[in-house]
């Protein structure tokens, strides 16, 4: 139990922080699985139009033709190359921009006040909150002043929230509501200070449970995906019904089964669009590089075709992409109105940037 004056509380020991990280963990929430480069290419192994070029390729070499055949292996190798680059690409800047958000903490530990990585707060500890830090795990407030804090990350709601200290609260709230003690992983300090003491971190958290749940969904082939999915597979058994057709013609009527089978096998690879595999891969990778011209990172190479196809794009781009507050942007007068303009228009213009009530 905490005592009613905040300059005698000293926090967690060295010793208890340590013991709480070794037995709960960091502060975090489990990465998303890095995909590895054996992965990845398990992962376009398995799309019809990589099986395609494989299987054609495989199919030139029985037949002696080595040059299409390595002409094929280049283009498989082309497609991984580029699938592979943009992965790797994509990751590094996702990481970098994980470094740069992740929030620091101010803490009490034995008696002092400490600057640490928001990563190394454990439950129990004090944190110490004031204007402008991301809060970095789930607490109860228990001394504040004039607190407000902006939960939209987690209610959608860009109306800063008020807080209220708590010394006997032991449960967290759900997030939103005016006058409650409990403040949230990721949500915003915007007026007052106050000190709060953790009660859940990592997974525990209302971030790390939702970030728990979008973990759970497995993401779904595009249209891209299905589409040529399903042209591969009606041009492959056409192929294979001609091939046939071919083989039993030809042998039929001239006796030299060797013969038809070769001749029905090459007319079954003119019927195949081997060039199809390499052209959609070359326009993708066009596409991915020309979001990243417009700051936007694709992990996957076939979402581009998802997002070039995007019509209607329902968001929340209240305390995102706006602030929920008008400005004078511009201002129109009438100088015979105006005894003396400049000191008018600076009295106006000297308040143009402050919000309405």
């Amino acid at each position: 139990m905490l005592s009613a004056d905040p300059q005698t509380w000293v926090g967690l020991s060295f010793s208890e922080v340590a013991e709480r990280l070794r037995r709960e963990g960091y502060n975090e929430l489990p990465a998303a699985d890095h995909r590895t480069f054996f992965t990845l290419v398990l992962e376009i192994g398995r799309e019809p139009i990589f099986l395609l070029l494989v299987g054609c390729g495989a199919i030139y070499w029985v037949l002696g033709d080595a040059q299409e055949a390595l002409i094929l292996l280049g283009f498989v190798l082309f497609i991984v190359g580029i699938n592979l680059y943009q992965e790797q690409k994509t990751e590094k800047s996702l990481e970098a921009l994980r470094d740069l958000s992740s929030p620091r903490a101010l803490v009490i530990r034995d008696g002092e006040r400490q600057r640490i990585p928001g990563r190394e707060v454990v439950r129990s500890d004090l944190l110490v909150l004031a204007e402008g830090d991301r809060i970095p795990a789930d607490a109860l407030l228990r001394w504040s002043t004039h607190l407000t804090v902006d939960e939209s990350l987690l209610t959608g709601e860009s109306v800063p929230v008020r807080k209220r200290e708590s010394v006997s609260e032991t449960r967290l709230t759900r997030p939103g509501g005016d006058d409650l003690p409990a403040v949230f992983s990721g949500t915003l300090v915007v007026q007052g200070q106050g000190i709060a003491e953790v009660v859940a971190t990592g997974l525990l958290t209302e971030m790390g449970k939702i970030g728990k749940a979008l973990q759970t969904v497995e993401p779904e082939d595009t249209r891209l995906q299905k589409e040529t999915r399903h042209v591969v597979g009606q041009l492959t058994w056409i192929a294979i019904a001609i091939c046939v057709a071919v083989v039993v013609i030809y042998g039929a009527t001239r006796g030299d089964w060797l013969n038809g089978v070769l001749a029905g096998l090459a007319l079954a690879m003119a019927i195949l669009p081997n060039e199809i595999p390499v052209v959609l891969m070359i326009f993708l990778a066009l596409g991915a590089w020309r979001f990243s011209q417009q700051r936007v990172l694709t992990r996957r190479v076939p979402v581009v075709e998802t997002l070039g196809s995007t019509t209607v794009l329902c968001v929340d781009k209240t305390g995102t992409l706006t602030l929920n507050k008008m400005a004078v942007q511009q201002l129109f007068v009438d100088r015979d109105e105006l005894g003396q303009p400049q000191p008018a228009l600076y009295d106006v213009t000297l308040h143009a940037q402050e919000p309405l009530p």
